[in-house]
């Protein structure tokens, strides 16, 4: 897809703040640090549309970022992060809650995990929890780069597994350093808009 216009239009943390109209949405889940950023910028060819932050648990608000002015992504907190008090995880985990189960725009969850790690239990959670409102999921397992392309398949069968993944979700190998995914991406993500 040719990106013409990408920009971030509301940071809302209620509902009375999200965009108004009818256009599609996408949530970005992940645990914090997972690369949530870099795979938004990596989709949109921009360098620093979503900031990148080496101090994770930076992003607190439901990021609206409008793209081409025909759909949005949804930076949503990044989950499993230590260092924010109970009480800030749990106001956050409400407003994910909220978003996800109540916005009829929300077209699928793009849900990012690690592909050198098995998916951690606030991942398999996460997944459970989408599956449980019938949310269609986008697996990206990222980080390809950083593993040997014979072990590829390996790993995804483990990420598979952890999740208990459901065939009828997509699962992509991803790697935001080379590109690896972008097209399939991209192409899944089409797919949900037309639906």
């Amino acid at each position: 897809m040719k990106i013409t216009s990408a920009e971030i239009i509301i940071s809302a943390v209620r509902p009375n703040q999200y965009p108004e109209g009818n256009l599609p949405e996408f949530a970005l889940a992940g645990r914090s640090n997972v690369g949530k950023s870099s795979f938004i910028n990596k989709l949109l060819n921009r360098k620093a549309l979503a900031r990148t932050s080496s101090k994770p648990g930076k992003t607190q608000t439901l990021n609206f970022f409008l793209i081409n002015e025909m759909f949005y992504f949804v930076d949503v907190p990044g989950y499993g992060y230590a260092k924010v008090s109970k009480t800030e995880r749990e106001a956050w985990g409400k407003m994910i809650e909220t978003y996800i189960t109540s916005r009829e725009q929300l077209k699928a969850v793009v849900l990012i995990v690690d592909l050198r790690h098995p998916p951690s239990a606030d991942d398999k959670m996460m997944y459970d929890f989408l599956k449980y409102y019938d949310i269609p999921v986008i697996v990206i397992a990222t980080k390809a780069d950083k593993i040997p392309k014979s072990k590829w398949q390996k790993h995804l069968k483990i990420t598979k597994e952890t999740l208990e993944f459901d065939e009828k979700d997509a699962m992509i190998l991803f790697s935001s350093e080379t590109g690896e995914g972008k097209d399939k991406a991209w192409s899944i993500l089409k797919d949900y808009m037309n639906k």
